[in-house]
């Protein structure tokens, strides 16, 4: 063991902080965050739990991008997966693909982004104009005026202010679990089609009918 870390061989390329190996700094945080609305560590916290300053500052990012944000849970999700199909993140694809299940993201509109067509929003302007966005922004770093202003137009700045930095937080998430190897937790599958190291290219939503 070595600075509270249990340092016994681990999937991947990092070992993990176990609880009964966590120096008080790391316990303080683990408790903080399995007490929280995530309610379990998993992901790139384990990794981060290294530092435990930035493991606290990351978790409390996170909690409000993910759980406090203006944008209703369905939208964000949607965000979250053109983010994780852009990087290839496979973790952050087999959580949050539940989780938009959930929040009731179309399971067609998930299935073509999974497999880089275009995803098809029929009625639904608020997922083509979020999808738009995440996907120009992951793809190229930027937005283009008119998806931008559909943004803002239908939630404010605030809204665009926050659809970016969930964009961007996950990509720091899909980095994390990326580089160091983090695997799947037990009973988690996960399948994405294309090579390791190659990014996904996503299409453009097929278009409204008007």
């Amino acid at each position: 063991m070595k600075n509270g870390v249990d340092t016994k061989a681990a999937p991947g390329r990092i070992s993990f902080p176990a609880p009964e190996t966590m120096n008080s700094a790391q316990r303080e945080v683990y408790e903080q965050i399995v007490s929280g609305p995530r309610r379990t560590l998993v992901g790139p916290l384990r990794a981060a739990l290294h530092n435990p300053t930035l493991a606290d500052r990351w978790q409390r990012l996170g909690q409000v991008l993910r759980f406090e944000t203006s944008l209703p849970t369905r939208l964000s999700e949607l965000a979250i997966l053109v983010t994780a199909r852009r990087w290839n993140s496979r973790l952050e694809w087999a959580i949050h693909a539940g989780d938009a299940d959930r929040a009731g993201l179309d399971p067609s509109v998930a299935e073509a982004i999974r497999v880089c067509e275009p995803p098809d929003f029929g009625d639904d302007a608020e997922g083509r104009e979020i999808y738009e966005f995440a996907r120009q922004i992951v793809q190229t770093g930027d937005v283009d005026p008119d998806s931008y202003a559909a943004i803002v137009a239908r939630w404010g700045e605030v809204g665009a202010v926050e659809l970016t930095a969930v964009i961007g937080y996950y990509t720091l998430v899909a980095m994390t679990l990326n580089v160091h190897r983090i695997p799947l937790p037990e009973g988690v599958s996960c399948s994405l089609p294309g090579e390791h190291g190659v990014l996904a290219e996503m299409p453009g939503a097929v278009a409204a009918n008007v």
